[in-house]
């Protein structure tokens, strides 16, 4: 295996060290569309992205509002879901749900999650393909999406999470809910790329409103700021979410805190050898240890700007993103070498092709990284794998 590593294509060693002096420099992502790493996702995801935009081109935007639900505590635009390990007690049938980690109970009303992942799905696929041959239809349906959740009064989804994963019979909501937009960071990154073109100016404050008022809640609501205090996944994808929804409008000042944020607090969770302890300690550890590295990787990725290259940061001990790439880079390459436990559901799903793998191989000039990425499946169709994989195009990243 080492010998393969040392062997790799020398013309993608120098495309992944151009890719990371020109990710560094770039003060727009559009201008990043010359650059080697734009280049490399384009060569190796056109196919793909024009077939899920032709895919989802006859799709009309269904918003929350399309699947009501009689267990939500909440109104028509207010979103709505349930926590995934809960379930009845048998001791107490008809008392609060327990959880068991892990075992996602599938009896969860599930319908606004699910339209939440369409939308992020859709919605990026349409604009990866506009970027890819300019056809306006793929903008014009994209910035559809936009205004059906954003902007249209009848259809647009309120700007909190106060009724997400709550726990039947006991709490309408929990602050752990806040993980479930994650799904919209995607969508912002894309947002950012359409909106001059496909949406008027009063759309574009609409737009800016929403996530202005979203953001607001994230920090400064007691879920958001309980979210924000947690010490495990949860709390990386409170700052991926903070990070991209103030890029999309323009708040660096908020951006620089979640940098900061990052060096000084969300890598408090990396041991010295890369690895996440409080994840390998879940009863699913190889999915956790890798959803957590590729929410950290994709938040290294959202705040990267001229001379703020978190790929560069280390801490005094050693703990950074490339560190983390290299702990689980053995076990995307062949699972089986996995010493941990296995996890309990869904283990046979995995790996798939991470996010991390190209944002480190190109942020750390990890050759090796991209290659595993190339090979492994872009698409997942497993629901649960496909809740925890919210970065689809990475195309609007690079």
């Amino acid at each position: 295996m080492l010998l393969q590593r040392l062997t790799i294509d020398r013309r993608l060693f120098c495309c992944v060290a151009m890719a990371a002096v020109a990710q560094a420099a770039a003060p727009r992502v559009l201008a990043a569309q010359t650059t080697p790493g734009y280049s490399l996702v384009a060569s190796v995801d056109r196919k793909r992205i024009l077939r899920a935009a032709a895919q989802y081109l006859p799709l009309e935007p269904q918003t929350i509002t399309a699947f009501p639900s009689d267990r939500s505590p909440g109104g028509l635009h207010d979103f709505f879901s349930e926590g995934d390990y809960f379930w009845p007690n048998p001791k107490d049938p008809g008392g609060p749900y327990i959880e068991l980690d892990g075992k996602s109970n599938p009896s969860n009303f599930l319908g606004h999650r699910k339209a939440l992942i369409a939308f992020s799905m859709q919605m990026p696929a349409l604009t990866a393909a506009w970027l890819l041959d300019g056809r306006r239809a793929y903008g014009e349906h994209a910035a559809a999406h936009l205004r059906a959740w954003f902007v249209t009064p009848s259809t647009r989804m309120n700007p909190n999470l106060e009724f997400s994963q709550g726990v039947r019979n006991k709490v309408t909501g929990r602050s752990y809910g806040i993980i479930d937009t994650l799904q919209l960071v995607e969508v912002a990154r894309a947002a950012g790329l359409i909106q001059d073109k496909f949406l008027t100016r009063d759309e574009r404050e609409a737009l800016h409103g929403w996530f202005r008022d979203y953001l607001g809640w994230l920090e400064t609501s007691s879920k958001g700021t309980m979210e924000e205090a947690a010490t495990n996944n949860h709390a990386v994808c409170w700052a991926l979410q903070v990070a991209e929804f103030a890029r999309l409008v323009q708040d660096e000042t908020t951006r620089d805190a979640m940098r900061v944020r990052y060096q000084t607090v969300l890598l408090n969770q990396m041991a010295l050898d890369g690895g996440f302890p409080r994840e390998l300690a879940r009863t699913k550890p190889y999915s956790y240890s890798i959803f957590n590295l590729d929410a950290m990787a994709t938040l290294c990725q959202s705040l990267l700007a001229p001379g703020r290259n978190l790929f560069r940061f280390t801490t005094s001990d050693g703990r950074g993103i490339c560190k983390g790439a290299d702990f689980l880079l053995p076990y995307l390459e062949d699972k089986g070498r996995w010493p941990y436990a296995k996890d309990v559901e869904h283990f046979d799903a995995l790996p798939v092709r991470a996010p991390s793998l190209l944002f480190c191989g190109l942020g750390c000039v990890r050759p090796e990284l991209l290659a595993v990425w190339r090979r492994l499946d872009p698409d997942p169709t497993d629901p649960e794998i496909l809740r925890n994989y919210p970065i689809r195009q990475p195309l609007l990243w690079v």
